[in-house]
C-alpha cells in the first residue's frame, strides 16, 4: 500500500509545506540516497503555543509531534516529488518546550514515531530532548533524516 492511502486511511492528510523561517535549506540530500529535513513544528491550520507540563498535556503533545512530522513530510515530499520513494525514516530529533519538571519528552514523541511506524513500517532512531523554549512559543520541533530509494 503506498503512502497516500495510509495517511487516508488514518484520516490524515499532508499539509502545504511550511515556508523557511530564515537562512538555511528546508531540505539536504547527503551521502547518496540520505535527506536531511530541517526543524517543522506543529501549525498547519491554526497557531499552536504553549509547553507541556504548563499548558498542555502529553496527548496534546502527542498530537503536536503527529502534526510537526506531517509538516517534516510536507517538506520531504516537496523535496522529493514523491513520499512512496522513501524507503523510512532513519532517524528523529524531538524537541520538547516544557516546564522545569517535565520529563516525559520521549513520550510526547511517540506522537510521531508511531505515525512514521504506520506510514513506513518502520520506527526510526530518536532522541527526545526538553528545551524550555522554541521559535514562536511551539511546543514542539521536529528534524529528521530519510533514506530515499535509489
Amino acid at each position: 500500500m503506498n503512502v497516500y492511502e495510509k495517511l487516508k486511511e488514518l484520516d490524515l492528510k499532508l499539509p502545504k509545506a511550511p515556508e523557511k523561517g530564515g537562512v538555511y535549506s528546508p531540505a539536504k540530500r547527503f551521502g547518496g540516497n540520505l535527506i536531511y529535513i530541517s526543524g517543522c513544528g506543529p501549525v498547519i491550520d491554526l497557531p499552536v503555543t504553549g509547553k507541556l507540563g504548563i499548558d498542555m498535556t502529553i496527548e496534546e503533545g502527542q498530537k503536536h509531534a503527529c502534526n510537526s512530522v506531517l509538516n517534516v513530510l510536507a517538506v520531504l515530499e516537496r523535496e522529493v516529488g514523491d513520499l512512496n520513494k522513501v524507503k523510512g525514516c532513519v532517524k528523529l530529533l524531538v524537541f520538547v518546550a516544557g516546564s522545569d519538571t517535565f520529563y516525559s519528552q520521549p513520550q510526547v514523541a511517540n506522537g510521531a514515531s508511531a505515525l512514521l511506524a504506520k506510514l513506513f513500517g518502520d520506527v526510526p532512531t530518536r532522541s527526545a530532548i526538553g528545551v524550555n523554549a522554541l521559535p514562536g512559543n511551539i511546543p514542539v520541533e521536529i528534524e529528521g533524516i530519510f533514506e530515499i530509494e535509489d
